[in-house]
């Protein structure tokens, strides 16, 4: 079962495009790990920012958790943060809709 990882950050009011290129700039600290299937950023209406990592599974997650390129990658972002959650969870099921089966 795939293991889903999402953070919801608050970050520091005017430091949103500032903390975008930081994220985008070290996305390969999480992607180039041998056990991620991807992330994603989104921004929520009220400016909260949600990353979402999906991984083989929790053992490998935690593996990356505590390695360097995760703590370096982590303590690059953090000046950007006024507060936060931390979620963990595991994907039950998934069905792809219309179009996700139509763009194959």
């Amino acid at each position: 079962m795939t293991f889903r990882v999402m953070l919801r950050l608050e970050i520091e009011p005017g430091r949103e495009t500032e903390f975008e290129q930081a994220w985008l700039a070290g996305t390969d600290a999480v992607t180039g790990h041998p056990a991620n299937l991807g992330q994603s950023l989104s921004r929520e209406p009220d400016g909260t920012y949600v990353i979402v990592s999906d991984w083989v599974d929790e053992p490998r997650f935690r593996q990356f958790e505590d390695s360097p390129a995760h703590l370096e990658h982590r303590a690059t972002l953090h000046p950007f943060r006024k507060g936060g959650s931390f979620h963990v969870m595991e994907i039950r099921h998934a069905v792809e809709g219309r179009a996700a089966v139509g763009a194959r």
